[in-house]
């Protein structure tokens, strides 16, 4: 009896291999491009439904595309509105200084800041009144720069100190003043991904009853998987929603009153009108008629226009 061995199916196993690579490498490429993200928000945000009071961000078109901002070097950070002096302000932490731009991103003067060691956020409070925050040391320094000051020192001025998760070059990187609310939000980059609201602040620095609370804010679950950091945020008054930003991400993210999704801006290549992707988102802020300002590092500048209504 002659008994007949059949080759073994080797090339059955090479095909599993194969396609298990091109799965994965298929998911790769998903999530470095953004389109799993994206796509997860999507489904997230139809699940939850848009409300009313947003600013409907996917009509939103590219007004000034990556504009080089004249006489201003590397590292610029964090952005905020002044609605007394209509211009722009942000920060510079190499060598520490604030700038004021106007809407087009055109620089109007430059002020040199003393006494911080890495300057990362700014926020508008009233008046002349600021906040800036200091990643290196966690500080949230409350400054006042007159009209037509080029020059100030944040020794000795009042602070708050959040030494929460400390880690080099991981800690505050934007801050938000609530005008209506008069709360204070604050954001940690990542490792973990934090955001703070601290309320009762102008009661103290009018000398008033203190009566300082704090709580942290960020949603937790899916949302604080998909974005991968958080480079910047501000608040928006009118619709009472906040806008968070995602430089690794590329993206903003609304989340309205119930601190759900309800709206993206892509800051990728051809969409919204973009030539190319936003590199180094690190500052957002809305101006008067609900146009919403990035500033990115090196020293870029854009704004991005809602649709006529």
């Amino acid at each position: 009896m002659r008994v007949k061995f059949l080759p073994r199916k080797s090339g059955f196993g090479i095909r599993v291999a194969l396609s298990c690579l091109l799965i994965v490498g298929i998911v790769l490429v998903g999530w470095y491009s953004g389109w799993i993200e994206r796509s997860a928000y999507r489904v997230m945000i139809a699940m939850t439904g848009e409300g009313e009071r947003r600013l409907g961000l996917s009509d939103y078109r590219v007004g000034i595309d990556a504009l080089p901002l004249a006489g201003i070097g590397d590292n610029a950070s964090g952005l905020t509105y002044h609605p007394g002096r209509n211009s722009l302000f942000s920060v510079i932490n190499r060598p520490p200084q604030i700038v004021e731009l106007t809407l087009d991103g055109a620089l109007k003067r430059t002020i040199a800041v003393e006494g911080v060691a890495d300057l990362e956020g700014i926020t508008h409070v009233r008046g002349n009144e600021f906040f800036i925050a200091d990643e290196r040391t966690q500080q949230l320094i409350h400054v006042e720069i007159g009209d037509d000051q080029t020059a100030i020192d944040a020794r000795g001025r009042p602070r708050i100190g959040l030494a929460f998760d400390l880690a080099s070059n991981l800690g505050f990187e934007g801050v938000s003043w609530d005008h209506t609310r008069e709360r204070l939000f604050v954001v940690k980059e990542k490792r973990p991904l934090r955001l703070f609201e601290l309320s009762g602040l102008s009661a103290a620095l009018d000398g008033r009853r203190l009566d300082l609370q704090i709580r942290e804010w960020f949603p937790r679950g899916s949302a604080s998987f998909l974005l991968r950091d958080l480079s910047s945020l501000t608040y928006h008054e009118d619709s009472g929603n906040m806008l968070l930003l995602s430089d690794e991400s590329r993206l903003v993210v609304e989340l309205d009153g119930e601190r759900q999704p309800s709206g993206l801006l892509v800051l990728r290549k051809g969409r919204h009108g973009l030539k190319r992707d936003v590199p180094q988102a690190e500052g957002i802020a809305v101006g008067p008629r609900g146009e919403i300002y990035l500033i990115s590092e090196p020293n870029l500048f854009y704004r991005f226009d809602p649709s006529p209504r």
